[in-house]
């Protein structure tokens, strides 16, 4: 005998989804550092990382709005985590989902998607992730496909804003931050706790965190090749010129960290050791937050994103050697 069908929910679920699914805030200390950082552990969101929070903000929003109806097709560009929380978010809803992402992304990445439901279109690797936008944005106008256009978005900040930040400082001791770090992909978070903190009349230290190539010169996933915009080949999803929310005019106070993407994957490492299991922009941002604590007054509170889950990365560089080769 058949089982039951199972329905689409309605897009209301979604959004009790994200209010109950609150990320716990972890004071983290790496050894010998000296500083504690306080992370928002974004990896344990449903599909493994804190993009589902604009997934699930951008999508809902136009369901309410009408904007998007039940069967229709959403098309994104993205070299992982945008497009399996996309997929996921777009399995709740009832909507198709389609990721265009160049040749050379980790094979985890277009295997989550497709077990959602979703269809990957891999662009020409030499095109970068600039080749996956055009292709989204043709296959939308010939479709009319609903693009999120994470990039541009601004509810992808507004996700942040009212979600990120406002649970930071719910949860921080005394609702005080003196500092924050992100890394900058589309720019979503570091300008969403940005206006988050704001409303709340603080205007904290902001750093950016960018990877720069160690002096190695490994480059086992070559991350950049495949997004042609990175900073660094090695630390997926921290792009150089790609937002149109980030604008470091509007910040009171923002200084760049600089980061070897050699110690970037050190820290992410050590974080796994610690039994946090995370990605490379998780190490990334560490160790921003560490060099920040080293700028900043003794007893600084800084808080920083531990992005998303290492599962997507278990073909690549970051653990090499850790995850045995399949029978």
């Amino acid at each position: 005998m058949a089982g039951p069908v199972l329905k689409p929910q309605p897009a209301r679920s979604v959004e009790c989804l994200m209010a109950l699914d609150v990320t716990p805030l972890l004071p983290v200390e790496i050894p010998g550092s000296g500083a504690t950082i306080w992370c928002k552990a974004e990896y344990l969101h449903p599909s493994g990382s804190t993009k589902d929070r604009i997934a699930c903000h951008i999508l809902s929003k136009a369901v309410r709005e009408g904007r998007l109806q039940p069967g229709a097709e959403v098309v994104e560009a993205s070299s992982g985590s945008t497009s399996i929380a996309m997929s996921m978010v777009c399995a709740r809803l009832g909507l198709r989902f389609r990721a265009f992402m160049p040749e050379g992304v980790s094979r985890e990445r277009s295997v989550m998607i497709r077990a959602y439901g979703g269809e990957v279109e891999l662009t020409p690797r030499a095109d970068g992730i600039v080749g996956a936008l055009e292709a989204a944005r043709a296959w939308a106008r010939r479709h009319g496909s609903f693009e999120p256009r994470q990039f541009e978005n601004p509810d992808n900040a507004e996700a942040h804003r009212t979600g990120t930040a406002a649970e930071i400082l719910r949860q921080i001791p005394q609702a005080r931050v003196d500092a924050y770090v992100s890394g900058v992909g589309t720019g979503g978070t570091l300008v969403g706790m940005r206006l988050g903190f704001a409303d709340a009349g603080l205007a904290p230290h902001a750093f950016a965190a960018r990877p720069i190539a160690g002096s190695s010169g490994v480059c086992c996933d070559c991350f950049a090749a495949a997004e042609q915009c990175s900073f660094s080949g090695r630390i997926p999803g921290v792009l150089d010129g790609m937002s149109h929310l980030y604008k470091p005019e509007a910040f009171e106070r923002l200084d760049v960290i600089e980061v070897s993407d050699e110690e970037a994957m050190r820290l992410t490492r050590e974080l796994i050791r610690m039994g946090h299991p995370v990605g490379p922009s998780s190490g990334l941002n560490m160790a921003a937050a560490i060099e920040a604590s080293r700028r900043l007054p003794a007893g600084a509170i800084i808080v920083t994103v531990l992005c998303d889950r290492m599962e997507r990365y278990f073909s690549t560089e970051l653990l090499a050697g850790w995850v045995a080769a399949p029978r």
